[in-house]
């Protein structure tokens, strides 16, 4: 009967037949599981037709839900991965659910777990969190879904407070902390705004088109390579966009393939462009507070490349070239 009742919580009607197949007995036998369940009032439904058969009536309150070993182990480190990489909505709903999940756990399991976590690190160390209001986010959601405005109350990083109405495309967790990506129809451009600085989100008349081109993930990352920052940097690099990637991601930089003129040179890259095979020169974008981190990236590269712009980094990459050379020409006396 306890099986019955986890293949109906999976959702959707199910036939006699199915049941009794995924059961093992027979159909009268599915329908005597169904009265019992009915007696301790579960709310299960009988549907009839060519396609009919049982399912849960929606709205209602279920038992406890029951999970097995592997399942109640898989729950408990998603919720603390999902902990310490920030992608919890209330630090208090994650610690009551493991809680209550421990509390149930055989001996065996229990014990099991705990050396696990004694043994578990993490190579990103958590910080301040940043959890978005569990309202907010629903609320959000079902703009997203219905491709409702909403009206926003808004704190900027500047601390200034505004009231915005956003076409919602998405909800991105990325870095640990969650985003709300769409149009601001008054200025038809496009936003990313960060869950934990909206105040108070609700839903207003009306509806909107199903935007077309990046998906909400990229939309995030192309508004982090493109925000406002102190230095704009243009870069130009040949190698591969695997190669290129792996120092400078898509939430830092912007890359777009460049096709040198007629004999230019590059850096002391090939000028006709071609270089090894799958490499190119590519022009790459990005937008700066500071400059101190990026004269070691471009080193780590280990490709050719060239800095269009700013004259500092160019200073900055520069002064590290003749800081390694010095460290490589002193000599050790034993």
């Amino acid at each position: 009967m306890l099986t019955l009742l986890e293949l109906l919580q999976s959702g959707g009607t199910r036939t006699a037949a199915e049941l009794a197949h995924r059961l093992a007995v027979e159909e009268r036998t599915v329908r005597r599981y169904v009265e019992q369940l009915i007696d301790l009032d579960v709310p299960v439904e009988s549907v009839r037709g060519r396609y009919g058969g049982y399912r849960l009536a929606p709205g209602h309150r279920l038992p406890p839900l029951m999970l097995s070993d592997d399942e109640a182990l898989a729950v408990l480190l998603g919720l603390v991965a999902g902990r310490r990489a920030g992608l919890n909505t209330q630090h208090t709903a994650s610690e009551t659910a493991s809680a209550k999940i421990r509390r149930v756990l055989p001996k065996h399991l229990a014990r099991r777990l705990d050396t696990l976590l004694d043994a578990l690190d993490f190579t990103d160390q958590p910080g301040e969190p940043a959890t978005p209001d569990t309202d907010i986010l629903l609320t959000l959601a079902d703009a997203v879904r219905h491709r409702r405005p909403v009206s926003l109350r808004y704190t900027d990083r500047d601390g200034r407070p505004s009231h915005r109405t956003l076409h919602a495309y998405g909800i991105v967790a990325h870095a640990g902390r969650w985003y709300v990506t769409g149009a601001d129809p008054r200025i038809g451009q496009d936003r990313t705004l960060r869950l934990d600085r909206i105040a108070d989100a609700r839903a207003l008349p009306g509806s909107f088109d199903e935007p077309t081109g990046p998906s909400p993930a990229q939309r995030v990352l192309s508004g982090f390579a493109t925000a406002a920052y102190r230095y704009e940097v243009t870069l130009r690099i040949q190698g591969s966009i695997e190669q290129i990637r792996a120092h400078l991601p898509a939430g830092v930089a912007i890359l777009e393939e460049y096709e040198p003129a007629a004999g230019e040179s590059q850096a002391g890259g090939d000028p006709t462009g071609e270089g090894r095979a799958g490499e190119r020169w590519f022009s790459v974008e990005l937008r700066a507070e500071r400059l101190d981190w990026l004269p070691a990236v471009l080193a780590a590269l280990d490709l050719p490349f060239v800095i269009v712009r700013p004259d500092e980094l160019r200073d900055r990459v520069l002064a590290l070239a003749d800081r390694l050379a010095g460290s490589a020409h002193r000599t050790v006396t034993r």
